[in-house]
C-alpha cells in the first residue's frame, strides 16, 4: 500500500536548485510534510528537447502509483538566443509548444492507465523574467559588448507559447514571466544572477504553485496524514490507532 502520494517536480535548474535553503521545493516539502511527497527532477541545461528522453524514466506508463501532481517548468535554456554561446540549448519557440504538448500527453496517458484524468494536476509553469545584463554567464563571455544569451522579450513569447499549449489541453499555467512583472525592482529582488532566483524570487514560485494546488482538491491542511497524530495514539493500545489507519 502507498502510504502517502507523490507530486513531482520536473523541469531545469530552477527545479533542480528549488531544494536549496528557500527553495520553492524545499517549501513544498515543508508544506506536505506527512502529506504527500515532493519528489524533485531537475536537469541543469535542460531544454524541453531533451527532456522528452525522460519522460518514460520519470512518469512510466506502467505505474500504478502515478504522481498526483507534476509541475512541469521548462523553457529557460530554450528561449535562448540563436548565434550566441548557448545556442546549443536554443529550441524555436513552435518546437517548444509542441514538446510541451508531448509531455502533457503522455502525463495524461500515465495517469488514465490508472484511474482516468481527473484526479492529477499538472501546472506548466512559464519562464521567469531576465536581466540578462546582470547575467554572469554573459559579462563572462562577452565582457565588452555585453550581448545577451536571452532576452525578456523573446523569454516572453515563450511564455504565451505555454499558457497557450494549457489552455489547449485544459491544464493550469502559472505566468511567472508577468507575475514578476508586477513588483518593481524585480530584477534584484527575484533574479540572483539575471537566470535563477533569489530567495523572494523561490517564495514567489511557491505561492503560486500553492494557489493552483489549493484550487484542485491538494490543500495541505485537508489532506489526511500518513499515519496517525500521537495524540490519537492510545498507549494502551496502540496497535487500533494504526490498523485502523492502515486498513
Amino acid at each position: 500500500m502507498k502510504i502517502r502520494p507523490s507530486i513531482v517536480l520536473f523541469g531545469d535548474s530552477i527545479t533542480e536548485q528549488s531544494f536549496r535553503y528557500g527553495g520553492w521545493g524545499a517549501s513544498l516539502t515543508d508544506t506536505y510534510s506527512r502529506k504527500a511527497d515532493i519528489v524533485v527532477r531537475g536537469y541543469g541545461g535542460y531544454t524541453t528537447r531533451w527532456a522528452l528522453f525522460l519522460l518514460h524514466h520519470i512518469f512510466p506508463l506502467s505505474s500504478t502509483t502515478p504522481p498526483v501532481a507534476a509541475t512541469v517548468f521548462l523553457g529557460a535554456n530554450d528561449a535562448a538566443l540563436p548565434g550566441r554561446t548557448s545556442e546549443r540549448q536554443h529550441v524555436p519557440l513552435e518546437e517548444y509548444k509542441e514538446n510541451l504538448r508531448k509531455i502533457v500527453r503522455h502525463l495524461k496517458n500515465a495517469q488514465k492507465n490508472v484511474c482516468g484524468s481527473t484526479n492529477i494536476v499538472w501546472p506548466l509553469l512559464t519562464r521567469d523574467k531576465n536581466d540578462l545584463f546582470q547575467h554572469k554567464t554573459v559579462l563572462t563571455c562577452y565582457p565588452a559588448m555585453k550581448i545577451p544569451e536571452r532576452t525578456n522579450e523573446v523569454t516572453g513569447d515563450y511564455a504565451n507559447g505555454c499558457v497557450e499549449v494549457a489552455t489547449e489541453f485544459g491544464v493550469s499555467s502559472i505566468n511567472l514571466w508577468s507575475r514578476m512583472q508586477e513588483t518593481q525592482g524585480w530584477q534584484k529582488k527575484f533574479l540572483s544572477d539575471g537566470l535563477h532566483l533569489t530567495p523572494d524570487g523561490n517564495k514567489v514560485v511557491f505561492e503560486e504553485v500553492i494557489k493552483v494546488f489549493n484550487g484542485a482538491w491538494l490543500s495541505a491542511p485537508d489532506m489526511p496524514y500518513d499515519f496517525p497524530q500521537y495524540s490519537d495514539i492510545d498507549p494502551h493500545n496502540p496497535e487500533k490507532a494504526f490498523r485502523e489507519r492502515c486498513l
